[in-house]
This record gives structure tokens, sequence and C-alpha cells, in this order.
């Protein structure tokens, strides 16, 4: 009788939030802080539920401490269509923590000048930014800042990644031509060949995040880019060689310490072959990555061993390619944000969010969000929540940038 009583409330419970939930396609309007999909029936929330433009991280890029999520925002008062194309000079960005529990925003920084960071360290609960020539860490949970390194005129790069410990930054110095390239030259469909074509020297470096000392540990004339540590070692960094994704063997690993030959992780084997969009598996055991053999017609997500050196991949669906993959924490299915019609894949019907499980050597998907009212030109950029309940995206279906969640 208990039981039955216990399922009588349960399903009442259920009705209820099901009729205070609305259901209505996603995006085209202003949306509630959260609905029901029509098309796919599944539940989608808004995490940034402040004014201003606010932008979830590259997919690659955790953004993940304890219970929070850290994003950047802009000025309430300067909101745009996104954070990525027409900012305007008036807005200033900060970055910010939304509590995935009770969706308490707090904001982080408060410079005089705009902080756009993806670098953050769970372990040591930190993230690092750079100003001109320096570069600071800050607790965010005490939002106590620090100056890590000041980086001498000769050496001034970017930093990208952080390693697994918190001990170690990297980032990219760049000759001065390509700096001259992207001015005269500020469109994709412009630099990005005129980059890659010109074989200007790249060097790689670290700092010290405990002493500041800044040491260059490798240098090609190749377009290195995409920097990631690992998240279990803290002395395993991969990077890609950048370019025409078919004309590049990509995927790169080196021991920065060891600083031996790098690796190569997949090698192409057919002509117009392309691997790229790289992401480590959380247990740092697995790269994985988007292949195509050939470019745009057979579509897998490549996944190899970076000690074994094993590679597995797994077929999907035209319609399913997405301009990013994920893992889940647990890397037992993937998420994708799928693509717009004139994607690599051209598919007309690719517009969503997806969810994937493994099938054998296949993927089957699940559709979660339709995003036919979203712009491609913002990638969605996809991570799985720390208790895999979640799928977070950013979007601008409803006019302005902001990020949301879609449960599983």
């Amino acid at each position: 009788m208990r039981s039955f009583l216990v399922l009588l409330l349960w399903g009442a419970v259920t009705m209820t939030m099901a009729q205070t939930i609305p259901t209505m396609e996603t995006g085209g309007r202003p949306m509630p802080d959260e609905w029901i999909d029509k098309d796919t029936g599944h539940r989608v929330i808004k995490l940034t539920r402040r004014g201003g433009s606010n932008a979830s991280f590259y997919f690659h890029n955790n953004p993940f401490v304890a219970d929070e999520m850290v994003f950047r925002g802009s000025d309430v008062e300067h909101a745009g269509n996104d954070m990525m194309h027409g900012a305007g000079p008036k807005r200033r960005t900060q970055m910010y923590a939304v509590n995935l529990k009770s969706l308490d925003i707090r904001q982080l920084t408060d410079e005089p000048y705009n902080v756009r960071t993806e670098i953050v360290c769970p372990a040591t609960h930190e993230i690092f930014y750079q100003h001109e020539d320096s570069v600071f860490a800050l607790n965010i949970d005490n939002l106590r800042k620090r100056t890590v390194a000041v980086m001498p005129k000769e050496l001034r790069g970017g930093i990208v990644t952080v390693n697994a410990d918190g001990t170690l930054l990297a980032g990219k110095l760049d000759d001065p031509e390509e700096r001259k390239i992207l001015r005269e030259h500020p469109k994709k469909s412009e630099f990005f060949r005129l980059i890659f074509d010109a074989h200007l020297k790249k060097t790689i470096f670290t700092i010290d995040t405990r002493t500041g000392i800044m040491d260059t540990i490798y240098s090609e004339r190749a377009w290195l880019n995409h920097l990631q540590f690992s998240p279990t070692d803290p002395t395993l960094l991969m990077f890609c060689h950048e370019g025409p994704w078919h004309e590049v063997d990509r995927i790169w690993t080196m021991d920065v310490v060891r600083r031996e030959k790098p690796r190569l992780i997949h090698k192409r084997t057919m002509y117009r072959e392309i691997a790229g969009h790289e992401w480590w598996g959380a247990d740092g055991r697995h790269i994985y990555f988007d292949l195509q053999k050939p470019r745009g017609e057979t579509f897998f997500v490549g996944k190899t061993n970076v000690y074994t050196g094993v590679e597995e991949d797994f077929e999907l669906q035209r319609s399913e390619w997405s301009v990013h993959f994920v893992s889940a924490w647990d890397e037992k299915t993937l998420a994708g944000d799928g693509g717009s019609k004139t994607s690599v894949a051209h598919s007309p019907e690719g517009q969503w969010i997806y969810f994937f499980e493994y099938d054998g050597p296949r993927l089957k998907a699940t559709r979660l969000v339709n995003m036919k009212n979203h712009d491609y030109n913002l990638e969605p950029n996809v991570h799985f929540s720390p208790d895999q309940r979640w799928i977070i995206f950013r979007a601008n279906f409803e006019g302005v940038e902001n990020v949301y969640a879609v449960e599983l």
C-alpha cells in the first residue's frame, strides 16, 4: 500500500512539473528560463540568467570547478548577437561562474580591461589570464589574485592551456609576420591559407606557475595550434599542425619535460582524408577526433590510445556530423553540436544538439535540441555536465548569445 502511495505521489509531482514547463519551439523569440523542446521532448534550461552576452568555453576546454561552471560575460548594457562577432569598443568582458545546482551567478574578475580566458585548473581552483606581458592567476574560491609571470619582450607570447596539477602553463610565440598577415587580411577565408603557406616559425613555451620561469620547449616552421595538456599527465601536451585538414597530419603529442620528438596520433591514409577538432578523453588515455575518409563523404569519430597507438573509428550518418564532438566524463557516450547547411557535411538536417551511444563500430544518435533558429557562425561547443545529466551549449537563437543545458 505504501509503495502504491509513493508512486501515486511521484506521478502527481511529475504531472505538475509537466504542466508548469511550457512545450515550445526552441528559439526565434525570447525564451523562458526553462522549456520542453517540442521537437525532441527534452527539457532545456538557461544557465546564464543575466543581461549582456554570455559565452561558454570552446569544446575541449574544461570550465568546471567543483559545483561551478566558469564562463565569460559582457557588461549588461552592451549585449550583442554574440561574443565572437561585433563586440564593439565599449563592451567590457569579464569572467563569471554559475553554480550548476542553485544557478546562482557571481563575478570572478573585475579588471579595467577585457578578460577572456578559458584556462581553468580544477586541481588548484584557479583561472589563469593574461594582459599584455603579464600573466595572472585568480583563486575562484577567495578571488585572490597573484602575478604568475611578466614576459620579457623577446618572448612575449600567448598562454593557452594549464597542466593537470596546475604547475605549468603552455602557450605559443608567433612570428611578427603572422600578426601582419592578420592585420592586412582579417577574414578567415583570407588569412587561413596565407598563414599556412607562409611556413612561419612557431615556438611552444611553458611557464612554471610557482616560479614564473618561462622556457621555450619546441619550435617548427609550421602553424602550431590547439595546445591541450593531458587532464591526468602533467607532462603530456597535445598540439596540432593547423591548416587545411586534408593537407596536414594534424594531431601530435610531446612530453614537455623529456622534450622527445613529437609523436603523430593519426596518419592520413587516403586522398583528402581529414582528422581534426581533437580532444582528450577524461581519463587521459585516449585522444578523440573528427575523422572523414575522405572529407565530406564518410564520417567517423576516431579514438586513439596515446600509450599503445591503437585506433578505433566509429561511423555516423552525414546528417549527424557535428562541428565539434565531445566525450562524456566516463567516456561511455558522446555529444555533438550539429552543423549548418553550409558546414563540411552540407546536410540540410544537421542543425541539432546530438547525444551518441556506441553501437559496435557505429554511433547511434539521439536529437536533443532543434537548432534551426541558431546562427552557426557561432559554434555551440557542447560539454557534458560533471554529473553527466546535462549537455551544456551556447546559442544565439534568442538574438543574444547565452549558455543553455539540455537534460538527458
